[in-house]
């Protein structure tokens, strides 16, 4: 569930004492071991920490007027949530991670990227704070460009060129040639 919250303050005002206690703490846990590059704010619904424009000018490809997305906290209905998107973009950092948690003996309840926790003993710490702390902005953003052509395209400074580009694909897509299949499905229609 998204908040409405405008900021990191607000958002924890607005938890249940029980929670925001187990939010306040992996807060604490990345702010301790985040670059000085990255930033934390409300970003989603959650808090955020991302590579500010400042740092990386073409934001997130999906939406060029917010920052890279990094890692983000969150408290759903049923759990809460830390998300840690280096591990999403990089198949060998999520190995890693999972095989350092796996060696903590807790279990591990995530998905590609979030981490879902109902109690701080849940978590594995060390393993997390080493996982915030192993990558710089730097190596985030060439992981992340990697990963995402859109990026190495050097997707449009913020608020400006992501509907061109939406467009200017639709069009491509409408001119090119259907594959072999869809020309057999519309032929079949056609009769």
């Amino acid at each position: 569930m998204q908040s409405k919250a405008t900021s990191v303050q607000q958002y924890l005002s607005e938890l249940p004492a029980d929670r925001r206690a187990i939010i306040e703490a992996v807060r604490k846990l990345i702010l301790d071991n985040l670059d000085d590059d990255f930033e934390e704010g409300m970003q989603y619904g959650m808090i955020g920490y991302y590579v500010p424009h400042r740092v990386f000018p073409a934001g997130y490809h999906c939406d060029p007027r917010q920052p890279l997305p990094f890692a983000a906290l969150a408290s759903q209905k049923n759990y809460l949530s830390l998300y840690l998107m280096p591990s999403y973009g990089e198949g060998q950092q999520e190995r890693s991670f999972r095989q350092k948690w796996a060696k903590t003996g807790k279990k591990l309840d995530m998905g590609k990227c979030c981490i879902r926790f109902k109690k701080l003993e849940d978590l594995a710490l060390d393993v997390i704070a080493d996982a915030i702390r192993g990558v710089t902005p730097a190596e985030y953003i060439r992981s992340y460009q990697a990963a995402v052509p859109a990026a190495r395209a050097g997707a449009a400074r913020p608020g400006a060129g992501a509907p061109k580009r939406a467009a200017t694909r639709s069009a491509r897509a409408a001119k090119a040639p259907l594959p072999a299949r869809a020309r057999k499905q519309r032929s079949r229609k056609a009769r």
